[in-house]
């Protein structure tokens, strides 16, 4: 029994050495670039959207349907006291419309909120995984590709996208004068 204290004096030596070395040894700090995702889902689709192009997330809002002749408008919803229009990003990208999305994103760069069905999290990748997108039907919407977690998310180009929705919203209707 008298060996115990002998032990846990020992044991609170190798911990206090174990600390002070601790603040010897060299800081390491990985210097590689790195970026913010948010990865998401639309429909069957894997995607990622860049953090510097979001403004803000939200889930399960209540969106209230307006009367309009653009197809991917879902209605309007409330934002920290501001009222803006929401589109199915999914028809966006060509899909079908799916089922009710309870995920919507704020544009950075414009008062428009998208909607989409699943939010998978965030994601902080090193800049040089990044990879560019091959040539094909989501060329306008997505530039660049990444691997995480052995799954491929293609990247959305949101200005991409803001700028698809634009296009749309100033399109005539079919035998409406100008």
């Amino acid at each position: 029994m008298s060996d115990t204290p002998s032990r846990m004096a020992d044991r609170a030596q190798q911990l206090r050495f174990a600390f002070d070395r601790s603040f010897a040894a060299a800081a390491h700090f990985d210097a590689a670039p790195k970026e913010d995702l948010l990865a998401i889902r639309s429909g069957s689709q894997v995607l990622a959207l860049r953090l510097a192009e979001v403004g803000g997330l939200f889930v399960d809002k209540k969106i209230t349907q307006i009367p309009g002749r653009v197809a991917t408008l879902l209605g309007i919803a409330g934002f920290r006291g501001a009222i803006l229009p929401v589109y199915d990003l999914g028809m966006l990208l060509g899909q079908a419309k799916g089922k009710a999305s309870r995920w919507l994103v704020i544009a950075a760069s414009a008062p428009i909120a998208l909607a989409f069905e699943g939010f998978d999290g965030h994601l902080r990748i090193s800049k040089d995984t990044v990879f560019p997108q091959e040539a094909g039907e989501r060329a306008i919407y997505v530039r660049d590709c990444v691997r995480v977690e052995g799954v491929v998310r293609p990247i959305l180009n949101l200005p991409s996208v803001l700028d698809t929705i634009r296009a749309q919203s100033a399109q005539p209707i079919v035998g409406e004068e100008r």
